[in-house]
């Protein structure tokens, strides 16, 4: 299963290790992804997601109705 949001498609990025003598090597951030269990508005079921916590944060700020409008996507 691909490391990426469920809801916002965010995904890692490539970076570089940089080490005391500046020699750079390539390495991996990932997204900090959480498994989470929302109701969904429409059906009233309840829906496993793998959200990223930056996503979940704005999920409790705005609610879950607002963020799927916002990222047009349906659970």
């Amino acid at each position: 299963m691909s490391r990426r949001c469920s809801l916002s498609k965010k995904k890692g990025r490539s970076a570089n290790n940089v080490s005391h003598s500046n020699r750079k090597t390539k390495r991996r951030q990932e997204v900090n992804l959480q498994w989470k269990r929302f109701r969904d508005p429409e059906t009233g079921k309840m829906v496993r997601v793998k959200v990223s916590t930056s996503v979940l944060r704005t999920i409790t700020k705005k609610g879950l109705s607002a963020v799927l409008k916002k990222n047009k996507v349906t659970l």
